[in-house]
């Protein structure tokens, strides 16, 4: 049975965090045992009290990192404790645990280093997202695929899968970013690390509200553009170290 852990951030989730925790919970098998990680931001609502009570382990951190830098904690506390994969996993109940498995597939068959849940890699009905935030993901789709000559889908997907490699490398190398998605796919490619999409259905934030309204978005978008740009000038740590 492999060790995976779920790592899930939260910031002010207290609505959403008991269903995502059991319906982590829900898909441990006799090949993978699932260990839900909540990584709270400095929430000030109950998100500590729901996510315990839900059986997920908590690190409560000290002050606000950010996602960039909540998810990196998640990483190291992965690989200090020798789990075998590792998957970031959001907390607001779009994504669905039933996908983490096809997520894994890639990374047991050692096809892939990292793999990230796309909505967009096949045709559906299903939930995408909000039309202002489809112009960013068109975006960062277009501008990813010209900086690295491998066309992701879904940069901004936070559903993702590494292995023991990428995660060594993450845990010291992750954006410590407010919206790292997108500066993460070409840091990992860029530092050849291989890279696959499988698709995954998502759903709409199931309570609560994003922190990011429309005139967020546009700020964030180009923040994000231009942390990309300097990722790819940046010469490539495992070329270096090689």
């Amino acid at each position: 049975m492999k060790k995976v852990c779920i790592i899930i951030p939260c910031y002010n989730e207290a609505k959403n965090i008991a269903a995502t925790v059991k319906d982590v919970l829900s898909q441990n098998s006799s090949s993978f045992d699932f260990f839900p990680l909540v990584i709270n931001d400095c929430s000030v609502d109950e998100t500590v009290k729901t996510a315990s009570e839900a059986g997920g382990t908590v690190i409560d951190l000290p002050c606000n990192l950010g996602v960039g830098g909540a998810v990196q904690a998640g990483f190291k506390y992965a690989l200090r404790n020798d789990f075998d994969y590792a998957v970031k996993f959001d907390g607001d109940g779009q994504h669905k645990a039933e996908y983490i498995a096809t997520l894994l597939e890639p990374l047991e068959n050692d096809t892939a280093d990292m793999v990230i849940g796309s909505r967009f890699c096949q045709e559906h009905d299903g939930f995408k997202s909000t039309p202002t935030r489809m112009i960013g993901i068109k975006l960062f789709r277009y501008l990813n695929s010209f900086l690295t000559g491998q066309t992701v889908t879904d940069n901004t997907s936070g559903f993702r899968a590494y292995n023991r490699e990428a995660l060594e490398f993450a845990s010291i190398h992750y954006p410590a970013f407010d919206y790292p998605e997108p500066e993460e796919v070409v840091l990992m490619l860029s530092n050849r690390f291989r890279l696959l999409e499988q698709f995954v259905e998502m759903q709409p934030r199931q309570g609560g509200e994003s922190t990011i309204n429309p005139m967020k978005s546009v700020y964030f978008m180009l923040k994000v553009v231009f942390a990309i740009l300097m990722v790819a000038m940046r010469k490539a740590v495992r070329e270096e170290q090689s």
